[in-house]
């Protein structure tokens, strides 16, 4: 339950504050260049709070659904206007005014997202160091010369100091370019570049086990299979283990390390474990039963105890990854630029059925997404919100009528012909978008069903 409140509280900031930065544009530029604004929406329906300093002033609202949000306009489209009004009209406005108050939202989430990535690069990410464990062989990875003992520096010429970024690139880069040039430090301190086709990465909406798919893991540390805290009141504990104590054999075998003996348990809940420990010398045998933990859908075995720290294995696996102040702007800039071309790829694939649908989301993927990235820690919240952010801003720039782009596109047709589409035909053009907005919509929702499902 409280996973489900976390997930919806991440959510609803998420969205609220994505919709608050895109109508903030449209608001913030249409005072600026003199068109009167009536009401600033955030979510639709019911309003819950409302405010209005004077009869001239905006009406603020916060309503009661929090999945989008509009800027109302003074607009003869609209409805009557007084004739001392007519000048802060939207519709009487010259064409480049009436573009810039619509372009200005999509590119406040543009802009929101390179303040993000700054400070993201800016406070840092800690993360795991890519280095590869065994590489498995007729895969795209053994086929290119990777080897255990490898660790990946960079990607297409972008640096990738934690398997976070790398895994990230991976992702990006296969879409934008036609292969892979992933730069290694091997095993014997010697850097390399090893080479993957984009093709052989895939669909990534449908290899869901990247890494495995390509043929990599991550190198396993070696940790030494001896009990640093056994927690009170749990299964380790009731059946007499203690701190230190190393473990000789389970069920008659021997356990090579701490990270076996994990997988071990996991795949025993409810199920005794006869163990062989060596404690101050001597030797003891201990029964356990793990207890059933419920985690992400399936029921694994908990013990309530840690491994003793390995002095040293820190420093080897974990990295901390931060820029300068300065150093940092051009590299959001970049990032933003780059996960921005990559949404138009994806979309494009996907229309053309290049693509699987499966690479859309809708609200319950996004709401996923929000709760575990919130759980794990701001900066990793701030990254999904930057992401998410140019996601609205490239949809939004798509030329549909409804959407910012569909506007632009009757601008456009305007400064061609030189005079307005007529009422009719933007009217039949809103019914076509609003079609097509449902439907994107629908699709997306059952995307995310299929993904409950399976």
């Amino acid at each position: 339950m409280d996973d489900l409140l976390i997930k919806i509280l991440a959510f609803v900031v998420a969205i609220g504050l994505l919709v608050a930065v895109h109508e903030f544009g449209h608001f913030w530029v249409a005072r600026r260049l003199g068109v009167k604004v009536l009401r600033f929406s955030i979510g639709f329906g019911r309003p819950l709070w409302r405010h209005q300093a004077t009869p001239d002033a905006p009406e603020y609202v916060v309503a009661a659904i929090p999945l989008g949000g509009y800027v109302k306009m003074l607009d003869e489209h609209e409805g009557p206007v007084a004739p001392e009004e007519l000048h802060r009209a939207f519709n009487r406005q010259s064409l480049w005014v009436r573009s810039a108050v619509v372009l200005a939202g999509p590119l406040f989430n543009f802009l929101f997202a390179i303040v993000a990535f700054w400070l993201v690069l800016t406070l840092g990410e800690t993360g795991i160091r890519p280095l590869l464990g065994p590489v498995q062989p007729d895969t795209p990875a053994s086929r290119a010369g990777f080897a255990s003992g490898d660790q990946i520096l960079s990607i297409n010429g972008q640096d990738t100091p934690t398997w976070s970024l790398a895994l990230q690139e991976i992702a990006t880069a296969s879409v934008a370019e036609p292969q892979l040039r992933i730069r290694v430090r091997d095993a014997g301190g010697m850097e390399q570049v090893r080479v993957i086709a984009s093709a052989e990465v895939g669909d990534l909406a449908e290899n869901r086990d990247l890494m495995g798919h390509l043929g990599l893991a991550a190198e396993r540390p070696v940790v030494p299979p001896v009990f640093g805290k056994v927690l009170p009141g749990e299964p380790a504990e009731r059946a007499g283990l203690r701190d230190g104590d190393r473990i000789v054999t389970v069920d008659g075998s021997q356990m090579p390390d701490w990270n076996h003996w994990v997988d071990y348990v996991r795949a025993r809940p409810g199920v005794a474990i006869e163990l062989r420990i060596e404690r101050a010398g001597e030797t003891r045998d201990i029964a356990l039963t793990p207890a059933p933990l419920v985690q992400d859908g399936a029921v694994i075995g908990r013990i309530g105890a840690s491994n003793q720290p390995v002095p040293g294995l820190l420093e080897r696996y974990q990295v901390t990854y931060r820029m300068g102040l300065g150093e940092a702007l051009p590299a959001a800039l970049g990032r933003t630029w780059e996960y921005s071309a990559l949404t138009l790829k994806v979309i494009w694939r996907v229309l053309t059925g290049e693509a699987s649908i499966h690479n859309l989301s809708g609200p319950i993927t996004i709401a996923d997404a929000a709760g575990k990235t919130a759980s794990i820690g701001f900066v990793y919240f701030l990254k999904f919100l930057a992401i998410v952010s140019i996601s609205l801003g490239v949809l939004n720039l798509l030329p549909v009528p409804v959407l910012d782009g569909g506007h632009l596109l009757y601008f456009a047709i305007e400064a061609v012909k030189g005079s307005p589409l007529s009422d009719a035909a933007m009217l039949q053009g809103q019914k076509i978008g609003l079609v097509m907005l449902l439907g994107l919509m629908s699709l997306a929702f059952y995307v995310d069903i299929l993904r409950i499902l399976s």
